[in-house]
């Protein structure tokens, strides 16, 4: 840890930097190119779901509602991330400002809290359309529907933002620090911190325990009592249309929680930056990209809606 001085209490650096991953240009260039093809999959298959699930009204119910809000998130998090970090992989090191990167932190933070709120509430949803199917309609009407979503945005939002000026009231060593990441996330800038950290990774991980084990604890239950109702269906052909529905949701769930757990609630002793790094990839282009896939594959009614879709545009061009 640098020493503190009386210039860098006065002003402190003005930007950041981020760590290349390569300085190899073949190498970048393949980088550049992986990335950016993932990241248009990954807004053309969350896109498809949004656009098919606001065109075909049999689609419109509350599962439906959710996973387009799911796939809404997950476009808003991967564009937060993704663009400026295809901007420094090719060539120098391009300076991001205090301010820039402090918003980064903010919308990355709120979107990715958010999902994982949002998660709890598809499962809770999941849990009253098996446990409850006559009362269905009833409970998850479309007011609580938007009120959930709604309730999950605002909370994440106020856990960033208070997370976010706690990090940034804090001192940073050098004219100009390297962030060892590719995005401005909590745990590498608070690495860079000229100052005793302690309150900062405590407060960290209680808004890590309750983005991720809160949520994630709720979702157990749910699957728990999920699981003792699906056995109870009589018939093979409701336990499997049961089933499939909810190992999508719960495969997300794992690879969501997974991964982010291994970032925000490991001690800070056992982690590594470049560790930390290659996860943060996991759930910046995986995630976003196999919720889609997951999602329409294993659902027989985005399928339908799908190939509908696809056969009505192809008669209408031969027309």
């Amino acid at each position: 840890m640098c020493a503190r001085s009386p210039v860098l209490n006065q002003s402190g650096p003005t930007e950041f930097v981020f760590r290349v991953f390569t300085t190899v240009p073949e190498l970048q260039v393949l980088l550049f190119a992986l990335f950016l093809v993932l990241y248009l999959t990954i807004l053309c298959g969350n896109t498809a779901i949004i656009w098919v699930v606001c065109t075909h009204s049999s689609l419109h119910t509350p599962m439906y509602f959710f996973l387009c809000n799911l796939s809404f998130l997950e476009i808003c998090y991967t564009t937060v991330v993704v663009p400026l970090m295809l901007s420094n992989i090719l060539g120098a090191q391009k300076p991001i400002p205090l301010a820039g990167c402090g918003a980064q932190m903010f919308f990355f933070v709120t979107l990715g809290s958010t999902d994982c709120f949002l998660l709890a509430v598809m499962a809770y949803d999941r849990y009253v359309a098996i446990r409850h199917p006559l009362h269905y309609t009833l409970i998850v009407t479309q007011k609580l529907c938007v009120r959930m979503v709604g309730c999950a945005g605002g909370l994440a939002s106020l856990l960033s933002l208070q997370l976010t000026v706690l990090i940034f009231t804090l001192p940073f060593c050098g004219h100009r620090p390297e962030v060892n990441h590719f995005l401005c996330d909590v745990p590498p800038v608070l690495r860079l911190a000229c100052a005793n950290i302690r309150l900062h990774q405590a407060v960290l991980y209680a808004v890590g325990s309750l983005v991720l084990t809160v949520p994630f604890l709720l979702i157990s239950v749910s699957y728990v009592l999920i699981g003792s109702a699906i056995v109870r269906i009589r018939s093979a052909e409701g336990r499997r249309r049961a089933f499939s529905t909810c190992s999508s949701h719960l495969a997300v769930v794992l690879l969501q929680y997974g991964c982010c757990s291994l970032v925000y609630l490991r001690p800070r002793s056992s982690t590594s930056e470049d560790e930390d790094r290659q996860i943060a990839l996991i759930y910046t282009f995986v995630t976003p990209l196999l919720n889609p896939l997951i999602y329409t594959l294993r659902n027989k009614d985005v399928k339908g809606a799908l190939k509908n879709a696809f056969v009505s545009k192809a008669a209408s061009d031969n027309t």
